[in-house]
């Protein structure tokens, strides 16, 4: 490790304690001297890894990356407080700040990751592998994402309400504390959520429909403050026609750009932040009655039957979880 202008400079060989834990997460830590810096990963299934980093360098830290994979990878990177920067090589570059999510792919990463000094930083990632892209997104699709290998920025934008919801729930299941409990669904609930987050991210990917007139910038505006008008009003009785009058588009128009951004038909989207709103809020801790008249049931069963059926799980399970 070498030093130049009080910055420290990180090389590959350079010794990092690895140690495996009993939960199945495998910890790497930098040297004491540098500060409080650890990275965390374990394996939810195979080809889909996650992973949280958190940094907290005395000085300026540069650490050297080759990051060599097997084969192409996707990874999506949730900032979830500070900000660093990745330069290659090449002279490619990403950023990771916090309330922001990037998206990139690539089969090996030559370059340096740069950290500030003093300045704490955590992010949660995950990392897709090909044979897991082409399971949910078929093989053309997922060979389109990964593109020729080298590094390539899908994304850089502000992370969603469901993106920071997601991301948060599987720090906080990371955590070591919650990892030990015994009897707990924390397997269930961390696939559950990076699952959720990687739908919305190939939602947001999602190639043009085909045999279909291209939409507009104009439109896909339209389309975005449609579902967010879903996201802020979940709890009021949305109709497509509403939607459609309220944003300036017709109904055909508007389930079409749907179909395009999220895979997906008005009222799937809305039943889709529904039940993910009412699983942040039965993690937090409110009673069934309470979610369901938040996401818009006024029925506590009806709620239930639909919870269940979407999740497999019942409401009652997730917030009992949290007493046990």
């Amino acid at each position: 490790m070498s030093a130049y202008k009080s910055c420290c400079r990180l090389t590959p060989d350079q010794p990092r304690a690895l140690c495996a834990q009993d939960d199945g997460r495998l910890r790497l830590q930098l040297p004491d001297d540098l500060g409080h810096c650890y990275t965390e990963c374990m394996q939810l299934e195979h080809d889909i890894l996650l992973g949280r980093l958190h940094y907290h360098p005395v000085r300026p830290l540069i650490e050297e990356s080759l990051g060599p994979h097997e084969g192409r990878v996707m990874v999506v990177t949730v900032g979830l407080h500070g900000k660093s920067g990745y330069l290659g090589t090449d002279a490619s570059s990403l950023l990771f700040e916090a309330g922001h999510t990037t998206i990139s792919t690539f089969r090996a990463l030559r370059g340096e990751r740069h950290y500030e000094g003093g300045c704490a930083v955590s992010q949660l990632r995950l990392v897709i592998g090909e044979a897991a892209l082409q399971k949910y997104v078929g093989s053309e699709r997922a060979d389109q994402i990964l593109g020729s290998g080298g590094l390539h920025r899908l994304a850089f934008r502000a992370s969603t309400g469901a993106t920071s919801a997601h991301a948060s729930a599987l720090n906080r299941y990371m955590q070591p504390c919650v990892m030990a409990q015994p009897h707990c669904h924390h397997r269930v609930d961390l696939q559950i959520h990076a699952l959720s987050l990687l739908a919305e991210q190939f939602n947001l990917l999602a190639p043009p429909p085909p045999d279909s007139a291209p939409l507009t910038t104009d439109d896909l505006e339209r389309i975005e403050r449609a579902r967010d008008i879903l996201a802020q009003q979940l709890d009021q009785p949305l109709t497509t026609e509403y939607l459609a009058t309220k944003v300036g588009i017709n109904e055909n128009k508007l389930k079409e750009g749907f179909r395009y951004l999220y895979d997906n038909t008005p009222a799937g989207v809305l039943l889709e932040l529904r039940m993910r709103k009412a699983y942040t809020l039965l993690e937090a801790g409110q009673q069934v009655a309470q979610a369901a008249w938040q996401v818009g049931y006024k029925y506590p069963n009806n709620f239930s039957v639909a919870f269940t059926r979407y999740f497999g799980r019942s409401p009652k399970s997730i917030f009992g979880a949290r007493r046990r």
